[in-house]
Formats: structure tokens, sequence, C-alpha cells
């Protein structure tokens, strides 16, 4: 028989995997709401994505809306312009959640995201090592 953590008797089955030092647990289906895609226009946040405050975003009384992991996002993007994986680290969540959180937010009119640059419009290799070597030679 399972004793709880207190050793006061039998508890709940699973539940010695936690103790009482763990703290509530919130799990991630319950901060997006159940959804696992950002938004209804299912827009994709790579994880090189920058996240940005808008420069006119929605009012406080908006904000205060928003539930608290949206609010920590917010803070750790006014601090300064960081990547999906970036925020992630940061808020301590799993890339999916941060992903779908972004997505309310960015509906919202909080946040801008600007997309990475796809490799094909990237500069050739062969082009960098040539300004390089010159840049050398001086």
């Amino acid at each position: 028989m399972n004793e709880d953590s207190t050793g006061d008797g039998p508890s709940a089955p699973g539940s010695q995997w936690y103790d009482a030092e763990a703290g509530p647990l919130v799990r991630p289906y319950a901060m997006t709401g159940g959804r696992t895609k950002p938004g209804p226009s299912n827009v994709r946040f790579d994880l090189i994505a920058l996240v940005v405050v808008d420069d006119d975003p929605p009012g406080p009384a908006d904000e205060a809306l928003l539930g608290p992991e949206h609010r920590s996002l917010l803070t750790l993007c006014r601090a300064e312009t960081q990547s999906v994986a970036e925020l992630a680290a940061d808020a301590d969540l799993p890339v999916g959640v941060v992903r779908v959180l972004l997505g309310d937010l960015l509906e919202s009119g909080f946040v801008r995201v600007s997309r990475p640059v796809p490799p094909a419009q990237l500069p050739d290799e062969r082009i960098l090592r040539e300004v390089i070597d010159g840049l050398r030679a001086l």
C-alpha cells in the first residue's frame, strides 16, 4: 500500500512521484486550454523566430485579462528581443506551450514576430569567404 509523503496513510495512485516541496502542478494542456496549435491562423513559430513587444500594444486593461503565463512571456519580451527557444527556456515552459501562448499574444496584438531568413536568401558561403580573405589582405 502506498504511503503519502507525510506518512499519515495511503495516498492516491501515482502521487508518490510528487511531494509537498514540488508545489502546485499545472499541466501544459491546462495552460493552453487543451490547444496544441497557435491560433486559427496556424502560425508556425520557428525556434529561432524573434519575438518583440509590439510598439502599440493593447492597453493595460487588456493585459490584465491575460493568464499568468502570457504575462510572463510579455515581461521577458519587454526586457529584450528573444527567440522562441529562449522564451521557452527562460519561462521554464515546454516549447509547444510557448508557441500556443505566443499565438494568443500575436493575435491580440501584444507581440510581433520576425521570421528567420530562409537559407535560400542567405549569402553564398564562397562570397563570405572571399570577403573575409579580402579583409585579411588589408
